[in-house]
């Protein structure tokens, strides 16, 4: 059965909507060869896990988290929507849709731009917002848990990347290397997202403004950090990119299906005496 539509600016409600709307969109950007799939097929598998990480009651508060992570998702999912329809959106996500129409950056580019959008700016909002008006501490832990898993999946997917990106090697991802597209940081992300979002839960019950104004100045510092991603600076490493992208694969299509078909072999015990199965599951 063909999946539905997603309706244009209808925010998903649960976590099984978010993975619909996401598969939906992969598909739809593995038939147009659309570079969107990259970062969508990688949050894919975060959103799939921590939807696992529910149903094992990993976190601290699984409605809270499945909370959270609908919000945070919705705010990608709207994103893809309004650069698609012509509409504004944040200068952080512009800065990576604008990329995608373009065959010059690499792959790992692209997924960099994702998560600096979506970490950087989004996920603060998300967390104030799915704190609803509570004390934003206490959603500290679940907040950290989105990128630990986020992390995790991203060290899984280089094995994918490598296979799509065979010279990425060449980077030389050592603390030596002074190249923002070497450095960005998952864990300076979760830091600064933290920081971001103890500052705008500080306007909750101020004047509208003061909400709008943190949240763009916010976009402002991070779109800047996209651009540089974009275009890091130095001879050495624009040349480095440039013979990297020579040997990468070229369609699309292809390199998101490495991403979202990638499956890893989990090891899971029946709860019955003596038995034990080997399933193999979707990231």
């Amino acid at each position: 059965m063909p999946l539905e539509k997603i309706i244009p600016g209808a925010p998903a409600h649960t976590i099984d909507e978010v993975i619909h709307q996401l598969e939906q969109l992969i598909a739809e950007c593995i038939d147009s060869k659309d570079r969107i799939g990259y970062f969508a097929a990688l949050y894919h598998k975060v959103t799939v896990r921590v939807k696992e990480g529910i149903l094992n009651n990993e976190f601290d508060n699984g409605a809270r988290m499945e909370r959270l992570d609908v919000i945070f998702a919705n705010r990608f999912l709207t994103a893809v929507e309004q650069f698609r329809n012509g509409q504004p959106a944040t200068g952080s996500w512009k800065v990576a849709y604008d990329a995608s129409r373009k065959r010059k950056y690499l792959v790992l580019q692209h997924l960099l731009l994702g998560m600096n959008a979506h970490i950087n700016l989004d996920l603060g909002i998300a967390a104030v917002e799915a704190a609803n008006r509570n004390d934003l501490q206490s959603i500290r832990n679940d907040f950290n848990s989105i990128n630990t898993i986020l992390g995790s999946l991203t060290f899984e997917v280089m094995n994918e990347l490598n296979r799509v990106s065979p010279l990425l090697s060449l980077f030389g991802f050592h603390a030596t290397n002074p190249s923002i597209l070497i450095q960005f940081s998952l864990t300076n992300a979760r830091d600064g997202a933290w920081s971001f979002a103890q500052d705008l839960s500080e306007k909750i019950g101020k004047p509208a403004w003061a909400w709008t104004s943190c949240i763009e100045s916010r976009d402002a510092t991070i779109t800047k950090l996209g651009q540089s991603l974009v275009k890091p600076k130095g001879f050495f490493i624009r040349v480095t990119i440039w013979i990297i992208h020579l040997f990468e694969w070229k369609n699309p299509a292809n390199v998101i299906k490495a991403f979202y078909k990638y499956k890893k072999q989990y090891i899971t015990v029946n709860k019955e005496p003596d038995k034990v199965a080997a399933n193999q599951q979707a990231v």
